[in-house]
C-alpha cells in the first residue's frame, strides 16, 4: 500500500475527485487483469519504482496547479509523480473504456498503462485531472506490463507543451520522471526486444474521457451506466449545456463535433500527424491527447503516416485525419442514440453534420490565414489552395519552412522570372536538385498568382508578414530533434529535452540563437529509426 506523503510544497493542491465520487467502481479490489462490467473505473495504485528521478517540468502546468516553483525540486515530488507516495487527497484510479482500433471494434480497451492521480480544482476554479502514463499494470493492461520506456515519454513531454504552444488544443505534461528501473521492450516487433530505461510521465487534462469511455457501455447494453457517463460529463465538462436531459445530449454532441473539427483544422495548419486515431485515442474535449506513434509532416505529403502499424493502408495519413474524426464522431453518436428517446435520427445526423461545416469553414479560414489573406474568397481561393497542395507534393518541400519563407515574397516587387520568384523558398526544398524547368515554371505561375491575389487585399508586406508568421510556426518538434534529446537523455544528458521545452514555448518566435532548430531534416535522419516512422511497442 502505497502511503500518503503530507510534503509542505504540495499542500496547495486542493482535490475534488468527483468522478470516482459520482460514477460507479469497479468491486473488485485486486489488481489483475480482467473485464470490468458495470464500472466507470477500477481503484488502482502504481507499482513503486527504485529510483525515480526528474527529468524534466513544465512551469507553466506546475504554476497551473497552484504549486510553488520549488516542488519541481523536491525529493517528495520525484516519488509523488514516479508513483511511490501520495499526496494528501490524491485517489488512484484506472478508467474503463473500449474503442475501434484502425476501424474494427476491439472491445474493452481502459487505462492500460495509465493511473489517474485525482482532479485538482485550482484557485481560478479550473479541473485538472492528473493522469500517471507508464506507471505500472491495471486491470486493462491485457498482456502489457502497464510501463513505458524514456524514448515515448520525452515524445510525449515536449510534444504536449509544443503543441499547446502552437495554440493545437491538447492534454499538457507536468512533469518526466525516470524510475531507476529498466524495461522490455521490441522496438521494431521484429523478435529483438531489449531493456530500456523506464520512465513516467504525469499528463494533465480537465478530463481524459474518451469517445470510446461512452461506447463500451454502449457496446455491452448498458445504458444505464451509459447515461450515468454521459450526465456526469455535461455536469462537469459542459455546464453551460444545462441540466441533461435528451435535448441536451443532443447540443453536446454538436459541441463535441465543433470542438472536434477545430482540433482537425489545427493539425492540418501545422503539419501534425497523430498516426493512431483510434476511437480510445479522442478526447471527448476535443483535445490532441495520447502521444504515441505521431509525426511532422517535413516533407509535404498528404499520404504519410508516421505508424509502422499503419503502412499498409495508411488509414490515418495526414491528408485523411479529417475523414477519420468524423468517422469517429459517427462511432459516438452510434453510442449516444440510445440514450435519445427517440427512433428519428435525424437530429443527430444534423449534429453530426455540424462537424462538415465546421470543418470547411476552419479549413478556409485556417488557409486564408496561413497565406496571409484578409479572407477567403471562394471563387479565388480554392483553386488557388488545391494548385499549392498539388504543387508541394511534387518535389520533396519541408511545410514549415515553406510557409513560413513565403511571408518573406515582396508584393510589391517589379516583374521577376521563375527563379527569381522562388529563391526565398530554397530552402525548403529537401532535393534542389529534382526541381526541373517544368516544376518552376508552375510554381512560378502560381507565386504570380498568389502575389496577384495578396495585392487584392491591399494590406502591406509587413503587416502581411506579422499575421503570417503568427500562424506558420517556425519551430516545431521534428521528429529529428526529439530523438536528439532522447538520446542525450538516455546517456543521463537531460539538457537537450530542457532545451527544446524551452525553444518551443515560442514557436513563432525569431529565436536567432537556435536558427539550426528550424533547418530541415539532416540527410541521416530520413530513414533512422524514431526519425521516420515509429512503432506503438512503447
Amino acid at each position: 500500500m502505497i502511503e500518503k506523503h503530507p510534503h509542505p510544497l504540495l499542500a496547495s493542491l486542493n482535490f475534488d475527485n468527483s468522478f470516482i465520487r459520482e460514477l460507479p467502481a469497479d468491486p473488485e479490489p485486486l489488481n489483475y487483469r480482467r473485464q470490468v462490467l458495470g464500472a466507470c473505473y477500477s481503484k488502482v495504485q502504481p507499482t513503486p519504482v527504485s529510483q525515480p528521478q526528474v527529468v524534466a517540468s513544465a512551469w507553466e502546468v506546475v504554476k497551473l496547479l497552484d504549486l510553488p516553483p520549488t516542488a519541481c525540486d523536491s525529493e517528495a515530488f520525484a516519488h509523488i509523480f514516479a508513483g511511490n507516495a501520495l499526496a494528501e487527497g490524491m485517489e488512484t484510479y484506472a478508467t474503463c473504456y473500449g474503442g475501434h482500433q484502425f476501424g474494427s471494434w476491439a472491445g474493452q480497451l481502459g487505462d492500460g498503462r495509465a493511473i489517474n492521480l485525482g482532479e485538482v480544482v485550482n484557485q481560478a476554479g479550473e479541473r485538472w485531472t492528473l493522469q500517471l502514463k507508464g506507471a505500472g499494470p491495471t486491470p486493462y493492461s491485457r498482456t502489457a506490463d502497464g510501463l513505458a520506456v524514456l524514448r515515448s515519454s520525452v515524445r510525449e513531454f515536449l510534444c504536449s507543451e509544443a503543441m499547446f504552444h502552437l495554440g493545437v488544443p491538447t492534454t499538457r505534461a507536468l512533469s518526466l520522471v525516470l524510475t531507476g528501473d529498466t524495461v522490455i521492450r521490441d522496438m521494431f516487433y521484429d523478435g529483438n526486444p531489449k531493456a530500456e530505461l523506464g520512465a513516467v510521465v504525469c499528463r494533465v487534462a480537465p478530463s481524459f474521457t474518451r469517445f470510446g469511455s461512452f461506447q463500451i457501455f454502449a457496446a455491452r447494453g448498458d445504458l444505464t451506466v451509459l447515461k450515468q457517463l454521459v450526465d456526469y460529463t455535461i455536469r462537469t465538462d459542459f455546464p453551460h449545456l444545462g441540466a441533461p436531459s435528451p435535448a441536451v445530449y443532443l447540443q453536446w454532441y454538436e459541441e463535441v463535433c465543433r470542438r472536434t473539427a477545430a482540433m482537425i483544422v489545427h493539425w492540418q495548419r501545422v503539419g501534425f500527424v497523430h498516426g493512431v486515431m483510434n476511437t480510445d485515442n479522442m478526447s471527448i474535449l476535443g483535445l490532441t491527447i495520447d502521444y504515441g506513434p505521431y509525426g511532422w509532416l517535413e516533407g509535404f505529403d498528404l499520404n504519410w503516416t508516421p505508424n509502422t502499424t499503419d503502412a499498409a493502408d495508411r488509414r490515418y495519413r495526414f491528408g485523411n485525419q479529417p475523414a477519420i474524426a468524423f468517422w469517429n464522431l459517427g462511432q459516438l453518436a452510434n453510442a449516444i442514440f440510445p440514450l435519445l428517446d427517440s427512433e428519428d435520427i435525424a437530429p443527430l445526423q444534423a449534429a453530426l453534420n455540424t462537424y462538415q461545416q465546421t470543418f470547411a469553414n476552419g479549413w478556409q479560414a485556417m488557409m486564408a490565414s496561413k497565406l496571409g489573406l484578409e479572407r477567403f474568397n471562394p471563387d479565388s481561393d480554392y483553386e488557388l489552395c488545391t494548385e499549392l497542395l498539388t504543387i508541394l507534393q511534387s518535389v520533396e518541400t519541408d511545410m514549415t519552412l515553406f510557409f513560413r519563407h513565403l511571408a518573406d515574397l515582396d508584393s510589391q516587387a517589379g516583374p521577376a522570372d521563375d527563379a527569381q520568384l522562388m529563391s526565398p523558398l530554397l530552402a525548403a526544398y529537401y532535393l534542389p536538385e529534382h526541381i526541373t524547368p517544368d516544376y518552376q515554371a508552375r510554381l512560378g505561375a502560381w507565386l504570380k498568382a498568389y502575389l496577384g491575389r495578396v495585392r487584392t487585399d491591399a494590406v502591406p508586406d509587413e503587416l502581411r508578414r506579422q499575421r503570417m508568421n503568427a500562424v506558420n510556426p517556425k519551430y516545431v518538434l521534428r521528429n529529428y530533434l526529439a530523438q536528439l534529446a532522447i538520446d542525450q537523455a538516455e546517456q543521463g544528458d537531460f539538457s537537450k529535452v530542457n532545451e527544446l521545452l524551452e525553444l518551443l514555448r515560442h514557436p513563432y518566435d525569431e529565436q536567432p540563437d537556435k536558427e539550426a532548430f528550424a533547418a530541415k531534416r539532416p540527410d541521416w535522419a530520413r530513414q533512422r529509426a524514431g526519425c521516420s516512422m515509429l512503432s506503438c511497442s512503447s
